[in-house]
């Protein structure tokens, strides 16, 4: 039932949110009007000692269990105009419009750490971000790449560790039923099994109840 619902809502997401090149206005005034600055993490936002610990990624940043929330993470962004995502265009990983609104906005990550859909936001900022893209080098670390529709808002990002809260985890099926279509690529193939392993140990099931 819970990825029916997420099919539904990322189906109605994408037929309400303007794509990149028919929100430049608005995300032109709205950087006109002053960027919203996350506010700095507090400590409570460190990992739990009342959970599991789950060692850090490369970039020495802790993982944490799905029952934690509330988490500092490493964030970058990028644009559809890299050269990288061009072949792609403003599309995500699923094929819909990346999004960029004053209410929504894409973000990518490895999903075997935020599965598709999974719907967060950010300390101080307004926004809701839905996980709906992912990234090669994102795989295999807690990094979330924030989506931006032009490149100097990307590099005014640029590199931020902010303070996030997990609204709704995303639909582990889902993102295994996309990524098992794609095992012929290295990145893909690793989040899947990443992925399966979380799944059949409960994961995100066992965070969901509570």
């Amino acid at each position: 039932m819970f990825c029916v619902v997420l099919g539904l809502a990322l189906a109605q997401g994408a037929a309400g949110s303007a794509s990149p090149s028919s929100s430049k206005k608005e995300s032109t005034s709205q950087v006109a009007r002053g960027f919203v600055q996350p506010l700095a993490p507090s400590p409570s936002a460190k990992p739990s000692s009342k959970l599991p610990k789950l060692g850090r990624d490369k970039h020495s940043m802790p993982f944490y269990h799905a029952e934690q929330r509330n988490r500092v993470v490493r964030t970058t962004a990028y644009t559809h105009s890299e050269s990288d995502h061009r072949v792609y265009g403003a599309k995500n990983a699923i094929g819909t419009s990346l999004k960029y609104t004053s209410t929504v906005r894409s973000a990518a990550a490895d999903w075997s750490v935020y599965p598709l859909g999974t719907t967060f936001r950010i300390k101080g900022q307004p926004y809701l971000y839905v996980v709906d893209d992912y990234g090669s080098a994102l795989v295999g670390t807690g990094t979330i790449d924030i989506y931006q529709p032009t490149r100097s808002l990307m590099r005014s990002w640029g590199r931020r560790y902010v303070e996030i809260t997990i609204v709704r985890w995303g639909c582990p099926e889902a993102s295994m039923d996309v990524l098992s279509q794609r095992r012929g690529y290295k990145h893909c193939k690793k989040m899947l099994t990443s992925l399966k392993h979380r799944t059949d140990n409960g994961y995100y099931a066992k965070a969901e109840t509570k």
